[in-house]
């Protein structure tokens, strides 16, 4: 867009237009978890497919759909301050950039969706082009330049029973009939059983689809340990140690159960000088395997780890973390960065983690797990990469980097959708919470709440068959938001009078 062109889109939006583009995308960002209000959906959406229908230009409709965006993000992932926090005299600076940056860079994403279903269809055909082209651009947030979906339209419904669509059609698919359901609503007036239908199919579709089948027992039990190290205090030199003799002692306790899992990055050095470490905590857990989280460095390349010890306290296996948080666990050309003192949050060593060589299947004494490190548990994508189905998914997290409001919780939202689309049981480690066994259709079975040490032991349960989902990933979707959008391009082309 050229600099008249923006100009132009800007006279055209009006500022009661794009004032109404941004609360609508705020008030939508309040079904996101902790609030959970769905019930501002259909005026938000509303709001949204009001604005593509009255915009001028493509142009217009381009800057409206980033406002409505830059709302949304912004509210919804206002967690983002929290990092900035943990040394305020050196990051809370940057704090107010780095919301303003993120959201208004994921919201380039919406503005295309608008644009296009101006630019590309006419009249009323302009609302279902924005349910494909929306849909398309969440697909592109989840997947371009490491993908980031988060809060996603999915995340929506974990405690509905639309949540139970997510075996067959996966989080994209709820997005789009979130989308589909709520966007024709702007046709009210005008069509009243075109705009209700889409909303009647959608609910019926979700009440229709039954509820996963109950698990059976593996006789299985998991200590679930939650240090609660907050994160100013985890990696201090007078404190660290405190939290390590606390997840020791949390191990030591009656009765003995099949394995003990830590949170990510639960031992303060490198594996490749924490021999003594390990062999106190396999004393202290009584021959017990443990998985912990930990770093290491192998040829100079240091990684972020989940490693297995056996009975005798000696690494047995180990996961090297893939997805990494960008800005977080590594810079973009962080050599050049760290020259200006520019390094990734998390990082405690050089200038980044490395990415180990991507998602693989641990055998636990339990059975097979897929571990997944803290961010990667929001990559359905990454999940689904396993060459072998797991009979469970096992996260470390810290997520005290995500403060104590939204974050955690919509990362907890995000583990409970994994494990019911894969149809697998999730056990969840979370430094400061919320730890967790979660059922293969996504119930809280035992958990820890937020801001509490202590740990729970939890029976494991059993994997359910295959899910559609997880044979099938995004592309059904993918596909169909393509032809759906070549439909109505085709149909809103031939009702265009020829001269």
């Amino acid at each position: 867009m050229t600099a008249i062109g923006l100009r132009q889109a800007v006279r055209q939006l009006r500022p009661a237009r794009a004032g109404l583009a941004f609360g609508g995308g705020a008030l939508a960002s309040l079904a996101l978890a902790p609030w959970s209000f769905l019930f501002g959906l259909p005026l938000a959406l509303g709001a949204a497919g009001w604005l593509v229908l009255q915009a001028a230009t493509a142009r217009a409709a381009m800057l409206a759909g980033w406002m409505f965006g830059l709302g949304y993000f912004a509210f919804g992932l206002s967690w983002i301050l929290e990092p900035f926090q943990i040394d305020p005299e050196r990051h809370a600076w940057m704090a107010p950039f780095a919301l303003v940056f993120l959201a208004g860079g994921l919201a380039l994403f919406w503005g295309a969706a608008f644009g296009l279903a101006v630019r590309f269809s006419a009249g009323a055909w302009r609302i279902p082009m924005l349910v494909a082209a929306w849909s398309l651009a969440e697909i592109g947030r989840a997947y371009l330049l490491t993908g980031f979906p988060w809060a996603a339209f999915g995340q929506f419904w974990i405690d509905t029973p639309a949540a139970n669509l997510l075996p067959w059609i996966g989080p994209q698919g709820l997005a789009l009939l979130t989308l589909a359901a709520f966007l024709p609503l702007t046709l009210l007036r005008q069509a009243p059983a075109a705009a209700l239908a889409p909303l009647g199919l959608a609910a019926a579709a979700a009440f229709a689809v039954p509820a996963p089948p109950q698990a059976n027992p593996t006789g299985k039990t998991v200590r679930i340990v939650q240090p609660n190290a907050p994160q100013d205090l985890k990696w201090h030199p007078d404190h660290r140690w405190e939290f390590v003799r606390r997840a020791v002692a949390f191990s030591a306790e009656a009765p003995r159960p099949d394995l003990i899992v830590w949170p990510e990055t639960a031992v303060p050095q490198l594996l490749n000088y924490a021999d003594d470490t390990l062999r106190v905590i396999s004393e202290n857990a009584g021959g017990v395997p443990v998985l912990l989280g930990i770093q290491r460095e192998e040829a100079g390349a240091f990684y972020n780890s989940a490693v297995l010890l056996d009975t005798d306290g000696q690494p047995a296996a180990a996961y090297d973390k893939a997805h990494l948080v960008p800005f977080g666990e590594y810079v973009p050309f962080g050599d050049v960065m760290a020259r200006f003192g520019i390094y990734g949050f998390a990082s405690r060593a050089g200038a980044g983690y490395a990415a180990g060589p991507g998602p693989q299947v641990m055998d636990l004494p339990i059975g097979r797990a897929l571990p997944l490190i803290c961010y990667e548990a929001v990559f359905p994508q990454d999940v689904n990469a396993a060459e072998t189905r797991p009979d469970m998914l096992v996260q470390v997290t810290n997520d005290a980097w995500f403060g104590t409001r939204s974050g955690p919780y919509q990362h907890l939202v995000q583990a409970r959708m994994r494990a019911i689309e894969q149809g697998l049981p999730m056990i969840r480690a979370a430094n400061t919470g919320v730890s967790a066994m979660i059922g293969a259709d996504g119930t809280l079975l035992n958990s820890l709440p937020l801001g509490e040490a202590g740990f729970i032991d939890a029976a494991l349960p059993a994997p359910l068959p295959p899910t559609l989902y997880s044979r099938t990933g995004d592309w059904p979707v993918f596909l169909l938001c393509l032809l759906a959008a070549a439909a109505v391009f085709l149909r809103s082309r031939a009702l265009v009078p020829r001269s």
